[in-house]
């Protein structure tokens, strides 16, 4: 088995190993994985903190033993949490980072990070003011970032900047946690999920005070949460049905 980390900014996770296959998720810097298959150009990986799979581009990760990786697996995550920050390298040259790169492996890279940072776990209060974060990113299909982000991707790692795990697809995260009855049951920072007619579950906002919730739909936004779904205040129609209601923290 080998093992890798992210050097880069964001490298894109692919469904499969071709440039132009679809954008399953993003690693952001400083990640770690398994390295599963790999090919002339491309690697399958499984990331570490969700175990995740797709396609990276070889050109774009460093490989670490894995005593590097046990290591680096074993420690708190310590995650940037500026919008955008800078790594500078052994050549003293920079490049951003977005909020939620991991910083652990920074003595590995030889790389020098100043800006900052948390590494423990924050009262659930907190996650509605990490979400406001990212209000108005676009939406993209697999991404993680304040440039770009999809609805499973918002709430992964909004809680993950608050020290809890969440899987990374919506139908994987309406596995966890438990559910409630009742929106009024809800407190804000409770996950919402919401399904398609034929059942499956397509998408996911956090509950805000008031009946509102935040989620990622064309862009991160601010809606009314019913019984029926998600109104939109923009539109003046529902547009997505609510499935079940659930407590992950």
């Amino acid at each position: 088995m080998q093992y890798g980390i992210c050097n880069l900014s964001i490298v894109p996770l692919r469904n499969e190993p071709a440039d132009p296959s679809e954008l399953v998720s993003q690693v952001l810097y400083g990640e770690i994985f398994k390295i599963i298959e790999q090919r002339k150009k491309w690697s399958k990986i499984r990331l570490a903190f969700d175990k995740y799979e797709g396609w990276i581009d070889n050109k774009q990760y460093l490989e670490i033993s894995e005593d590097h990786y046990k290591t680096l697996n074993q420690q708190p995550i310590k995650l940037s949490t500026d919008l955008v920050e800078f790594i500078e390298d052994e050549n003293q040259q920079i490049f951003p980072i977005s909020i939620g790169s991991s910083l652990n492996g920074l003595t590995l890279l030889n790389h020098v990070y100043d800006g900052n940072f948390v590494d423990h776990q924050i009262e659930k209060s907190n996650i509605i003011k990490t979400a406001f974060l990212y209000l108005n990113t676009p939406y993209l299909w697999g991404g993680k970032t304040p440039f770009g982000i999809d609805c499973s991707g918002f709430t992964q790692m909004i809680y993950k900047l608050n020290g809890y795990k969440l899987l990374r697809d919506a139908s994987q995260q309406a596995t966890q946690g438990e559910a409630l009855s009742f929106i009024e049951e809800s407190e804000p920072g409770d996950l919402a999920f919401f399904d398609n007619s034929e059942g499956t579950i397509i998408h996911v906002g956090i509950i805000m005070e008031n009946n509102y919730i935040i989620h990622a739909h064309g862009k991160v936004r601010i809606d009314r949460l019913d019984h029926s779904g998600i109104y939109n205040v923009d539109k003046n129609t529902h547009t997505h049905k609510l499935r079940v209601i659930k407590k992950i923290i």
